[in-house]
Formats: structure tokens, sequence, C-alpha cells
């Protein structure tokens, strides 16, 4: 399945795809039409005012697997487009007719990035800008994107299964270019286990992933590697080129690429640096 975050009117709203439709958070759909400091209790009090959602909720939401605010994945609440239209009929809301406009939208452009890729990059910029992220930064992860999605059509074609090959193989680059595991590396950040590492870093420590995945790419070509042991001796090398960038750059920087600090965070060298 596939997780994404939606905003409407600045309010986080969970989404998932799953058997060619969008499936919502009710939880958070409930929160952005109402501001309810208690989005669970409100839902109570709906359900008890109104006999026939009750009747039918049931069928109106289902359970799916979803990431929450402690960083961990489990199921909620959540409800296609026509549930959730169904839930906000019994919710006295300014905000009602905007998020219907919302919800058709959404969809819609669901159908648009499946006949035009380009589209969801331009919204995942907006997205990156309403939250702050720097012009920079989401040029870099942009390319950063691009490069990931390079490497793992090479996995796929060379027999890395999707899911735990996925995740050795990244580790590898990661424990051999910043000698940190993927799971370190969010710990140092102070990132739950869920949330996207890449997300947090700064400009140069993009820049440094983006020089090792794309060499990676280079070694899987040149040395025509098949299977997880090949695949992962490939990655740990083009791991060692990215090393050997990043110890350059800390001895003219004179501190350590990797901390603690996020992508808001970053100091005047690294602007000045400019990496692309």
């Amino acid at each position: 399945m596939e997780y994404k975050l939606a905003l409407f009117e600045e309010k986080e709203i969970r989404k998932t795809w799953k058997e060619n439709k969008w499936y919502f958070s009710i939880l958070d759909v409930v929160y952005a039409l109402t501001d309810s400091n208690d989005p669970k209790q409100y839902i109570k009090k709906l359900k008890s005012r109104d006999d026939a959602l009750q009747n039918n909720w049931g069928t109106i939401c289902t359970l799916l697997e979803m990431p929450t605010k402690d960083g961990k994945k489990r199921k909620i609440q959540v409800s296609d487009t026509a549930g959730i239209l169904r839930i906000i009929q019994s919710i006295p809301s300014p905000k009602a007719e905007p998020f219907k406009i919302w919800l058709a939208r959404v969809g819609s452009e669901r159908i648009e990035e499946i006949n035009n890729p380009e589209l969801a990059m331009d919204r995942m910029k907006q997205i990156y800008e309403r939250k702050g992220y720097s012009k920079s930064w989401i040029e870099q992860r942009e390319r950063g994107i691009t490069t990931r999605h390079n490497l793992t059509d090479e996995w796929k074609e060379r027999g890395a299964q999707i899911g735990k090959d996925y995740a050795i193989l990244t580790n590898e680059i990661y424990k051999s270019g910043f000698g940190l595991s993927a799971k370190e590396y969010k710990n140092i950040k102070g990132l739950h286990e869920s949330q996207n590492l890449r997300d947090s870093m700064t400009n140069i420590e993009l820049a440094l992933t983006n020089l090792g995945e794309a060499t990676a790419v280079e070694f899987h070509k040149k040395n025509n590697s098949q299977g997880l042991t090949k695949l992962k001796n490939d990655m740990n090398k083009a791991g060692k080129v990215l090393n050997k960038a990043k110890q350059e750059i800390e001895q003219e920087l004179e501190r350590p690429i990797v901390s603690s600090q996020n992508y808001i965070e970053l100091t005047e060298q690294e602007e000045l640096l400019d990496i692309k």
C-alpha cells in the first residue's frame, strides 16, 4: 500500500491508495473539519446523534494500517471518498463544502498523476514549500528521489526482493558511507522508525546520499551484478566513495556532517557550499 499525507487548510490528513481508490483517516478528517481536541469523542457523539450513521458505521469505515503519531504503524479507522462524504453530512461545519471540493480534487489528481507522473513531483514540491523547506533543499530532494528510483529499478531487475532486501542494501550504503545503520541515523535525528530519514537530512547529507546511490547504479551496471550478495558488495563500495567525499568536506568545514541538525537548521557554511 502507498501511504501519503495530504494537506487541507494546513491540516495533515493521512491517506492510502488501495484497490484503485484513496482511503482517508477518519480521525484526521474530523479534526480538520472541527478542530476538536478529542476527535475520537467527537465521533462517538456524532454517531449517537445520527442513527443511520451509527447503524452503517461498519460499512462506511474499515481498518487499515497507517503510520501514527508515535511513529509506529497501526490499524486505524479509514473510509473511502463516498464514506467520508457521508460522515461530513453529519458534521455542522462551515468547512464541509470546501472539504468536498478538496476530496474531489484529490481523487482527480491521482488519475492525473498516473497519466503524467511529473504532476506528482510538482505537488510534492508544493507540500515541501508549505512546510518551510528551502528551494535549494527541495531541488536536492527531487534529484535524490529520481536517483533512488533509478537505483531500486536496478535492484528489481537484478533479483533483489522489495522490502527486506531493499532495507539490507540501503543499510549497507549508510553503514559504509556514514558509519551508521538507517536506524542509528534516525536515532541521531530524533526520528521515529516510520519517519522519513531523508526529509530530515541537510543539503549536504542529501547530496552525499545522492552521490552514493548514483555511484551504486553505475557499479551495478559495470559489474552486471545479480543477486543480493553482489548487489550488497556494490553498495559497500559506493558507500566508500560517499565516505571519502564526506571526510574531505568535514576537513574543510571542521565539523561532522552527520548530526541531530535537520533540514531547517542549515548553517551558513552549507548554504555557501551549495552542493548541487
